[in-house]
């Protein structure tokens, strides 16, 4: 007989109702029982028992469908030490409301005295911050932690849930153990977890069988096996639980069950033969002809199997089918679920006893799911009936076509049209063609497949097909930025934005957010290369401010990056480094593969470490970036990589290897990895003079240093100024002069720019004699320069500046964050150095002060850290007092004095 691993429950549910009015399913809180035939497996058991025992807070059962995780840590349950709490989730979970009333009725259920203050969801769709405060608190104070097992998690992908959890898990320290059972891996940050050692693993690998397993779990089902015959078992199966359990049911009606489990093949074997006796034919005939015509099918539906058959009893069918176990299994919401092996023998059979209906019946299946807005699905069957012009035509008309190009299902799309036919007709297929190359970043291919739709599009009347020309409104952009066009872009862009504005579209829109942010981040990538960065941050700013979810999750990390490098050449290296963390962050949050993100937030990070000489800081950021996608040809990147690599070499003191690195932009232009058609950025040709002129002022040769930057000077200020320099090493100190009088203003320019102009005025006024005003020059850059840690301008201005960085010259902070050959004091507030804290600060204040430290603001250090705006100020009027300082900066210049940053 099953038993159950845990006892009766001291508190109930009768009455409770979730925050959507349903009433609360006390099932849902019930441990799973254990059959007889349940093999116990110490090697796993002891992986959660030492979970358990040990400091981790997060435990991770994640492995398929049938790997037997939920019988593995409901037979663990029995004897988990403490309170264990177990739910079992459905889709409904993606309402953070009706999540959080489950899971703190899950804990009454199953005894856990809660405090009638922590309350409970008023609505389905959110949750109060202060709720799961309250609860994370009551928990964090309990003598004995409380194991939350939550079953089926795979169910759970609405992100505020995640990041609820995550919030809760945080911050009830050892009060709260977290057992995550799912197929899918958890919308948590899991990689903090595993870097502080807080989580335990326990994968497919891990629940897969062994052959001993499999012998044992053999033997309780009454059948006895060779060695070998375990062994082959469980290398055909996988080790595969469920996989080998229905193996092992069917060999107990054979006359020789180890023999029928060797012969076991697919449509032709004893097991099909048994399933399709035993199974299929001992149902009704209509039921017979349901389960063949469904087994095409991942999942079905009544609607959808009644269009298969052309029945209208399908409902009644398969409730009598999932009642009677017939292989077949309701996965909510009235889908039901063939089993894998059952479905692909009911396949084999269709093929053999129908020829050709299969492919018909994807048809069938492809424009029901169409009907019924399930597009992906669709597609996955038109694909299958060989009916790609349906498939592009329903991807297209859906407004669906950024989907190839961003979001978490843009690989699977793109192998999905890989098969395509390549003379599949039509605008759409050209348009799918067209999107396909562009996702290679092969403009040349993609715009020629453009101009094929463009042709189909004018063929049809100004009011058809809005969708499409929508569609290639948006990938005419798409193209533009790849090949650095700006005003084609903006044309393109403004043709997108008013064809946006049609009534028929207004629906798909606001279902495909996607279209409007590749839209943006593609024009504002456009504008960035053409250096108009003001428009470009509105631009690029206005995607980042989009609604979010993985379908913009692309074009937000994109344009987040793109801010960062229009920071960094603006001279604000500590918002560029913010900018480039919360495109980071963005991707890691939204599950985007390393191949799909942007080499430049990585890359701009690697800038900052050099302007503040941490070099091994900008080669690890750097390294990441080493190896783009393969075909990665944006401009701006591919460009942007040779500048900072050569900027990089260039800082130890390689000029040649600096200059070697910028012959890298030539050699692509020479194989073709950058298009060709490319329109030219100044500004990125400016920055690869200014470069080569720093790296030609190192090796000793100043005049090709003016020469490089010869003609730049009007592109801006930083030029200019780098042009001055190079005069004053050669000498030329007229020219230098006449160039500094002649500045642009700086305005809108960071410290980067100003302290660089500073030290070279001081330069110029020290050559002149003019020790004084010297002095004062670069006292001014240090005291702009020592917020950002800038390091670089010192170094790169000569050994000239030591003399005039005297202590009386860096009075007010000191130059201990320069390197050491440019340091000249110690503590400037007495000779005991800067006063002590009266507190030490906790981890969480460190981490909260390192932000501070990074410019970033509240709701952002709220963002980074998962926790509450209020908790963050919190923190901060903790630290303030501690550090006796009364503002933000001031706080960060003292923990800079104590060296706690």
């Amino acid at each position: 007989m099953p038993h159950t691993s845990r006892g009766s429950p001291r508190g109930g549910t009768a009455g409770a109702l979730t925050p959507d009015g349903e009433p609360v399913l006390a099932v849902r809180f019930a441990v799973p029982g254990v059959p007889e035939t349940f093999v116990h497996r110490p090697r796993v058991a002891e992986c959660l028992a030492r979970a358990a025992a040990g400091p981790g807070r997060l435990v991770l059962v994640n492995g398929p469908a049938g790997a037997g995780k939920t019988l593995l840590v409901a037979d663990w349950a029995g004897t988990a030490p403490g309170p264990l709490v177990w739910l079992t989730l459905d889709s409904a979970g993606n309402a953070p409301g009706v999540f959080w009333a489950y899971v703190l009725e899950a804990m009454r259920h199953h005894g856990l005295a809660l405090p009638e203050g922590i309350g409970s969801p008023a609505r389905p769709g959110g949750v109060d911050d202060s709720l799961l405060a309250r609860l994370a608190a009551h928990l964090n104070g309990r003598t004995e932690p409380v194991t939350l097992v939550l079953d089926e998690f795979e169910r759970v992908s609405a992100p505020e849930v995640a990041e609820g959890l995550q919030f809760v898990l945080r911050n009830a320290g050892a009060g709260l153990r977290l057992v995550l059972v799912s197929r899918t891996e958890p919308l948590l940050p899991l990689h903090r977890y595993r870097a502080a050692g807080q989580v335990t693993d326990i994968r497919a690998a891990d629940l897969a069988f062994r052959p001993g397993e499999t012998d044992e779990l053999a033997r309780r089902h009454g059948l006895s096996l060779s060695e070998e015959g375990a062994r082959a078992l469980t290398e055909r199966t996988g080790g595969w639980a469920a996989g080998l359990r229905l193996c092992i049911l069917a060999a107990q009606h054979a006359e020789d069950p180890e023999g029928f489990l060797k012969e076991f093949e697919t449509g032709q074997s004893a097991v099909a033969d048994f399933l399709l006796a035993e199974v299929l034919e001992a149902q009704p005939a209509p039921s017979q002809d349901l389960l063949v015509r469904t087994s095409v099918c991942a999942r079905i539906h009544p609607g959808m199997a009644n269009a298969l058959t052309g029945r209208d009893d399908a409902a009644l069918i398969l409730e009598q089918l999932a009642r009677a176990n017939a292989f077949v299994e309701p996965v909510g919401h009235a889908w039901y679920r063939l089993h894998p092996l059952f479905a692909e023998i009911l396949r084999a059979h269709l093929h053999t006893r129908h020829p050709g209906l299969e492919r018909e019946l994807h048809g069938v299946a492809a424009r029901w799911l169409c009907d019924a807005g399930l597009l992906t699905e669709a597609l996955s069957h038109a694909a299958d009936a060989g009916d790609w012009a349906f498939a592009a035509d329903r991807l297209v008309d859906d407004l669906a076509i950024g989907q190839l190009l961003t979001g978490l299902d843009a690989d699977r799309l793109g192998g999905l049209f890989s098969r395509m036919a390549p003379d599949t007709p039509g605008p759409a297929a050209d348009l799918v063609r067209a999107a396909r190359a562009l996702a290679r970043y092969d403009a040349g291919q993609g715009l020629l497949d453009l101009d094929r739709a463009e042709a189909h599009l004018a063929e049809a009347g100004a009011g058809e097909l809005p969708a499409a020309r929508l569609s290639c409104a948006v990938l005419r952009v798409v193209a533009d930025r790849l090949l650095g066009s700006a005003d084609r872009a903006g044309a393109a862009a403004r043709l997108a934005e008013e064809l946006e504005g049609q009534e028929a579209l207004r629906d798909r829109l606001r279902a495909h957010p996607e279209v409007r942010a590749l839209r943006l981040a593609a024009l504002g990538s456009a504008q960035l290369w053409a250096g108009r960065f003001d428009t470009a941050r509105a631009t690029l700013t206005a995607v980042v401010e989009a609604s979010g979810g993985p379908a913009t999750a692309l074009p937000r990390h994109e344009a987040l990056s793109g801010l960062a490098l229009i920071d960094f050449l603006r001279g604000w290296p500590g918002r560029a480094e913010t900018h480039a963390r919360r495109a980071t962050a963005e991707a890691e949050r939204s599950g985007l593969p390393s191949c799909a993100r942007t080499p430049l937030g990585p890359q701009v990070l690697a800038a900052v470490g050099i302007e503040r000489d941490d070099l091994a800081s900008a080669r690890r950021h750097l390294d990441l970036t080493a190896a783009p996608p393969p075909g990665s040809r944006d401009p701006i990147a591919v460009s942007w990589q040779a500048v900072t690599r050569s900027r990089l070499l260039l800082a130890p003191g390689d000029p040649a290897k600096a200059l070697q690195a910028l012959q890298v932009l030539d050699a692509l232009d020479a194989t073709g990895d950058m298009p060709s058609a490319v329109v030219p950025s100044v500004w990125m040709d400016a920055q690869v003079a200014l470069v080569a002129a720093a790296a030609h002022r190192v090796r000793g040769d100043p005049e090709a240093a003016v020469a490089a930057l010869a003609g730049r000077e009007e592109a801006g200020p930083e030029y200019a100024i780098a042009s001055a320099q190079a005069r004053l090493a050669a000498g030329d100190d007229e020219t230098a002069l006449a160039l500094l009088d002649g500045l642009p203003g700086l305005d809108g320019r960071g410290p980067a720019v100003t302290v660089r102009a500073l030290l070279v005025r001081a330069q110029a006024a020290r050559l002149g004699g003019d020790a004084v005003t010297a002095r004062h020059l670069a006292t001014r850059a240090l005291a702009l320069a020592r917020p950002e840690r800038l390091a670089r301008p010192f170094l790169d201005a000569g050994p000239w500046l030591r003399e005039l960085l005297e202590p009386r010259a860096a009075r007010g902070g000191g130059t201990r964050w320069l390197p050491a050959g440019l340091r000249t004091e110690g503590p400037t507030r007495g000779t005991g150095g800067p006063a002590p804290v009266t507190e030490p600060l906790s981890d969480r204040e460190r981490e909260v002060l390192g932000l501070l430290a990074q410019m970033m603001s509240t709701e952002e250090i709220a963002a980074e850290l998962f926790l509450s705006v209020n908790t963050v100020k919190t923190h901060l009027r903790n630290i303030y007092a501690k550090l006796a300082a009364t503002r933000r900066g001031e706080a960060v210049r003292r923990a800079r004095e104590l060296r706690l940053l």
